[in-house]
């Protein structure tokens, strides 16, 4: 069974009402969770990598075919095995998130996959724990990073977190977060499901 999230904070608050707020004013149609083969409760350990996977859903959904082109030539997947996995109906931001902890760790994309459906009930953040990828760790910074040039391999907007900085100068902080951190810079790049551009890869 899965595990009831604990209470949210207060920076957990401000990013899930900045999602929800921008998908209910740019009207991008979110799939139910329900309607996913595992539910959908990433559980990372991470509010921003959370976040993002969430907005993985949201791309996958209306760009199937450059969201399956991604994980077959910057993933490492078998495109067979995308196509099998989105047609059983798993979500987008798990399939990128098992072939993206697959290329950390160095094992083929399927066997993530089989890891995470004979154990999901802890989330993300336990299984990639549990193959090696430490929450803080240099791993699991690359997992972070590796969201960056796939957003903007789809011309897709993204904000980064405060510890991807160095590795982005220049990049806008998501919104939520400390102001201050970001030289008082909150505005820029639209945040999950924003358009500055069509948002779709080619």
């Amino acid at each position: 069974m899965t595990r009831l999230l604990a209470p949210a904070s207060t920076f957990s608050r401000r990013m899930t009402a900045l999602s929800t707020g921008l998908v209910a004013l740019l009207g991008v149609g979110q799939v139910a969770a329900q309607e996913y083969a595992f539910g959908w409760n990433p559980r990372s350990g991470d509010e921003w990598v959370d976040t993002w996977l969430g907005d993985v859903n949201e791309y996958a959904t209306r760009y199937r075919e450059p969201f399956i082109d991604e994980m077959v030539r910057y993933h490492g997947a078998p495109r067979s095995l995308v196509v099998e996995l989105l047609d059983a109906r798993w979500a987008p931001g798990d399939i990128y998130y098992a072939c993206a902890i697959s290329q950390i760790i160095g094992r083929p994309c399927r066997y993530v996959v089989a890891e995470w459906e004979r154990d999901h009930a802890d989330g993300w953040g336990a299984l990639a724990e549990r193959l090696g990828v430490r929450p803080g760790s240099a791993e699991f910074h690359r997992l972070k990073r590796g969201f960056v040039p796939t957003y903007d391999r789809w011309s897709r907007p993204i904000y980064i977190d405060r510890d991807m900085r160095d590795a982005y100068p220049g990049r806008k902080l998501m919104p939520g977060l400390d102001e201050g951190a970001n030289g008082g810079q909150a505005g820029g790049r639209a945040a999950p499901g924003g358009r500055n551009g069509n948002g779709r890869g080619g």
